[in-house]
């Protein structure tokens, strides 16, 4: 197995750190896989659980200036491994100014994703800062762990309000209460509320628009005969819901939310070269 890569170019070093910085807030531990094309973090508590699951995926040639992989093998031409984003995260903020970052998966004393930041200097020898990431490879027999979630057949499908705003909503309200519930129709209309014995909250944001999803899906479709008005929702945990607003580095060009009533909220951030899945499951 081999794997190096170069960023050169500033703007894609800070998006890519952006991207880091994002994942960093959003688990302690994760899998990145490496194939030809693409690079993926993904995080898969099992939603049954009750855990969270996330899927970020990344085109790499919108990032890297070089970029070289091989796999487990011909056939299986990809690279697993699990690592904690804050270590990637610490290594690129050293990388501010640099002239160029090299990350390349070496063995030092344990397997490494090894970050050589080559910062400008004053004399002719550039100067290079290196940090060694220890990362776990993960063997090709458990790989089917970390497939693509799939998209659950949801209700509504409705365009998020501006992330800020959304945020500083949830904010106020995590003091009221541990739950949330989310709501929307196909009307463009989604409310954000709580209720206790003691206080009762909830916030409209209206005209926001549903994404015109096309699907031969007969299940799918049968979303589209609901009644405009009806609302879907999901109760979820206010401290997951806020981690993953909070954690938002990745300004989305859209920003999704999909409800499966009283199972679970999927959203969806597209960005031009990133997109990020996050699931969050409901609580009964």
């Amino acid at each position: 197995m081999r794997f190096r890569c170069k960023i050169v170019d500033v703007s894609c070093l800070n998006h890519f750190t952006r991207v880091v910085n994002t994942i960093t807030k959003l688990t302690k531990s994760c899998t990145l896989r490496l194939t030809a094309n693409n690079l993926y973090f993904i995080l898969t508590d099992k939603v049954a659980n009750g855990g969270v699951s996330m899927w970020c995926e990344l085109c790499q040639a919108n990032f890297f200036d070089e970029y070289q992989m091989e796999g487990v093998s011909a056939e299986q031409n990809e690279i697993y491994l699990e690592l904690a984003p804050e270590n990637l995260s610490r290594a690129l903020k050293t990388a501010q100014n640099a002239k160029a970052v090299k990350i390349k998966l070496t063995n030092r004393h344990c397997p490494c994703l090894t970050v050589a930041v080559e910062l400008p200097s004053l004399s002719s020898t550039s100067r290079i800062v290196t940090h060694d990431i220890p990362v776990s490879v993960i063997p090709r027999r458990l790989w089917n762990d970390f497939k693509e979630p799939t998209v659950p057949t949801f209700d509504v499908s409705i365009y998020l309000p501006t992330i800020k705003t959304m945020k500083s909503v949830v904010e106020r309200m995590k003091n009221l209460s541990n739950l949330i519930v989310i709501e929307a129709n196909r009307n463009g209309e989604i409310n954000l509320k709580i209720e206790t014995d003691l206080v009762s909250v909830s916030t409209h944001f209206k005209d926001l628009g549903n994404p015109p999803w096309v699907s031969d899906d007969a299940s799918q479709s049968s979303t589209q005969e609901r009644d405009t008005d009806v609302m879907s929702e999901a109760t979820v945990d206010i401290k997951k819901l806020l981690q993953f607003l909070a954690g938002q580095q990745v300004n989305p060009n859209k920003a999704i939310c999909n409800i499966v009533h009283k199972r679970m909220v999927h959203f969806i951030f597209l960005h031009d070269d990133v997109s990020l899945q996050y699931f969050i499951p409901a609580i009964a």
